[in-house]
């Protein structure tokens, strides 16, 4: 007996009792269908952060201050009130010319309450310079962003995020070159930024003005909370941080005054952490199939010894072990290779269900579909041995009087 032969006699036994076989496949359809939608979470949860990051700029490399010591007289568990990255150090870093930099930005931002007429709103005023827009891929819907000349004359413009715009004028166009005031200082409106969110986070309702302006005639401070430098490439990220550690060191002369992220290894550590969950989620839905490959063992022990006589008669007239043996894999087989297409249809649209149900989003990974069938198809393998194995050692003569 070839293999389609065997194959078709397969078929013809487990739908002679077709709801034996769905309820032994069962287990093997559940096991799939978790692995399948548990894995599409974990895949749909890392590209949905590792897309909000990239959606804030790539390739950046950001220095912020870093623990300040307590100073002589200082109250007890008091943390240093001042930062120690200034706008000096800002140019300074510019004019460096460091090599794989693509642009440097700095940024400070403080609360204020903004007022245009009877209306007002409180909102993050955020002092930063012209590179802001192409180094964090937030870019002005309609009018401009300030310039290099507002920034070294300290103008008084601004650039609204789109809620805060609508908060203030009810129509976000209706701002352009109207005058707000921030505090006590009037400010032209010169832009209006695209509508934009991140991790559920409205970036929209943020006003960004020039640092220089925002430093002598908003807060007094001359000191910055970040200065941010986007190297050329993804490649270039690590010698660019190794750099930036380097001028920082010289400039501040302890290592303990500033800290220096890379987004590329934030990028890797949640790509890291992600993977290790998703790994873990298949492999705990995975149990299921175990218990799936266990009931096919038990049906096709059953199965064996119903069709005790008819194997007696196969060997009787010329059958060998191996096509009883070849037989009874396939049929395990079939039973786990269904199971697991009907188990990944079923966990395409659970994963499908759970995006549109909730705030999960998924991704249907085309090699978890790949490892899932094979693992169901190879549990039908595993667990059909054994009662194939049995079947294939049958006496004919004994087989033939069993009742």
């Amino acid at each position: 007996m070839n293999l389609a032969e065997s194959l078709m006699t397969a078929i013809s036994s487990l739908s002679s009792n077709k709801l034996r076989s769905f309820l032994t496949i069962l287990g093997v359809i559940i096991g799939v269908a978790a692995v399948v939608a548990m894995v599409s979470v974990g895949e749909g949860a890392r590209t949905r952060v590792t897309s909000q990051i990239g959606s804030l700029g790539s390739n950046l490399v950001t220095v912020t201050p870093g623990r300040i010591r307590a100073l002589p007289g200082m109250a007890f568990g008091a943390r240093g009130a001042f930062n120690i990255l200034t706008y000096s150090h800002f140019t300074e870093l510019k004019q460096a010319g460091l090599p794989g930099v693509a642009a440097i930005l700095a940024e400070a931002s403080t609360r204020k309450v903004i007022r245009y007429g009877k209306n007002s709103t409180t909102t993050m005023v955020v002092g930063t310079t012209p590179e802001y827009c192409d180094a964090r891929n937030f870019h002005v819907e309609s009018g401009r962003f300030f310039t290099q000349y507002d920034l070294d004359q300290m103008t008084c413009v601004a650039v609204l995020g789109r809620t805060a715009a609508e908060d203030l004028f009810g129509i976000a166009d209706a701002a352009l070159g109207a005058t707000i005031r921030i505090g006590n200082v009037n400010f032209r409106v010169i832009g209006v930024m695209e509508s934009k969110t991140m991790g559920g986070r409205d970036l929209g309702d943020q006003i960004f003005v020039p640092i220089t302006t925002a430093q002598m005639r908003l807060t007094g401070n001359r000191y910055l909370q970040s200065i941010t430098v986007q190297a050329t490439s993804a490649e270039n990220t690590g010698p660019v941080y190794n750099r930036l550690y380097e001028f920082f060191l010289r400039k501040l002369k302890d290592p303990e005054k500033f800290t220096v992220t890379n987004q590329q290894d934030i990028l890797n550590t949640i790509e890291g952490v992600t993977g290790t969950l998703t790994l873990l989620l298949g492999a705990i839905t995975g149990i299921s199939l175990l218990v799936g490959g266990i009931g096919i063992m038990n049906i096709m022990l059953v199965s064996v010894a119903e069709r005790t006589r008819e194997i007696g008669l196969r060997k009787a007239i010329g059958a060998k072990p191996r096509d009883i043996l070849i037989q009874f894999i396939i049929e395990s087989s079939t039973l786990s290779g269904a199971g697991g297409v009907v188990g990944i249809l079923s966990g395409i649209g659970l994963a499908r269900l759970i995006a549109r149900f909730s705030n999960w989003s998924t991704t249907i990974s085309l090699a978890s579909i790949a490892i899932a069938l094979c693992v169901s198809i190879g549990v039908g393998l595993f667990f059909g041995i054994y009662p194939a194995q049995r079947a294939s050692r049958l006496s004919p003569i004994v087989a033939l009087r069993y009742e």
